[in-house]
């Protein structure tokens, strides 16, 4: 009955937060697989993490005011949407895959000429066509985590991570909708949209790059850039109300941007990391956190995370295929919607049942 008492969205956020940490620690030693740069990249989160933080503390909100049957209803939607579409996108990426090994034997037989090599160079989504590089995508390489860290960019998530939590725990001792509630709440705005701008404008000058998506990351348009942060912060709000962190979302997107399958699972774990640990405290302060049962989900989502790494690492490095991870992330969404979807329309169930009110709650009037 206590493990019931927790809610979904505090079981997701929960074992979210253990699997992300356990995967960043393993990635921050891992370098680009085409790329002299990091497996992270810091740029990229940089822009869309204040935006995704913002979104995590409206989602949390919603969660509050929202039936659970209406979470249950958007979690299943969004999940079956997005899982499908990451699963074209893996089999797109697995087509280009097979075409550029095909094209990298031919290289070694001396059977292409330079210009059909230079072609297919520029295929997005997977890796190059060249020898050297396929190897370098076998055996990704490992470096220490102190050099492997940009610190400028992890010191910006890091001050925005440390803002939102001295901005909720003040919160916490203000009463609820308040002057200083929302004094407190809108101050997160300033925060977040200050560093993503900053980000923003040093993209746009071509001071910074997504180095990740090669010459396109460089000299980044208006539009794009209001894209990408308007995405980050629904993101964050679609996360912080079912508790995900945000990267179910962000996974699939920085695909969609061009952003390789090693990168874009790295980067996207690396936002989680500070997103769903907001979510977890602010479910704590909401008094939505059991700690010991809580502590349970994120010890064995961090053993799982970490096992689960090695293994699909290994894969790749045998079979020589990135889409690998984008066919993993499909599945997992998948199978989540499955089961996550049963236990909430199980409870709803239940609910009915019972003639409990299953309406819109009201945030003024909720007791933390």
């Amino acid at each position: 009955m206590a493990i019931q008492s927790i809610g979904l969205p505090t079981r997701l956020a929960s074992m979210i937060m253990g699997a992300a940490v356990s995967t960043v620690y393993y990635n921050l030693k891992l370098r680009h697989p085409t790329v002299d740069m990091p497996i992270i990249d810091y740029d990229l989160a940089v822009l869309i993490q204040p935006m995704l933080m913002l979104g995590i503390s409206i989602g949390v909100a919603f969660n509050v005011v929202f039936a659970d049957w209406m979470v249950t209803v958007l979690l299943i939607i969004l999940f079956i949407g997005t899982s499908t579409k990451t699963f074209f996108k893996g089999v797109e990426t697995w087509k280009k895959e097979t075409i550029m090994k095909k094209e990298a034997t031919k290289i070694l037989d001396g059977n292409v000429s330079g210009t059909e090599e230079e072609e297919y160079k520029l295929l997005p989504g997977g890796p190059s066509n060249s020898s050297e590089t396929e190897a370098n995508v076998s055996a990704e390489p490992k470096v220490t985590i102190l050099e492997n860290v940009c610190w400028t960019e992890f010191g910006l998530l890091v001050f925005v991570w440390v803002a939102f939590l001295a901005l909720q725990i003040t919160k916490n001792y203000t009463a609820t909708c308040s002057v200083a509630y929302w004094v407190v709440n809108l101050l997160q705005i300033p925060v977040s949209v200050g560093v993503s701008s900053y980000e923003a404008m040093s993209l746009y000058k071509g001071w910074r790059k997504i180095e990740s998506r090669g010459d396109a990351g460089t000299n980044l348009q208006v539009h794009q850039l209001i894209v990408y942060c308007s995405f980050g912060l629904l993101a964050g709000v679609v996360g912080g109300l079912l508790g995900l962190g945000g990267g179910f979302i962000m996974g699939p997107l920085f695909l969609e941007l061009g952003v390789p399958p090693q990168v874009s699972s790295a980067t996207a774990t690396f936002a989680m990391m500070f997103s769903s640990s907001m979510s977890v405290i602010e479910y704590y302060l909401l008094k939505r956190f059991p700690v010991p049962y809580a502590l349970y989900f994120i010890a064995v989502a961090t053993i799982s995370a970490f096992i689960g790494q090695h293994v699909v690492r290994k894969l790749i490095n045998l079979l020589g295929r990135a889409s690998l991870i984008i066919f993993i992330l499909a599945f997992t969404i998948f199978v989540s919607a499955i089961s996550l979807g049963g236990v909430g329309i199980s409870n709803m169930i239940g609910k009915i049942e019972q003639h409990e009110y299953m309406g819109f709650e009201n945030l003024c009037e909720y007791d933390a």
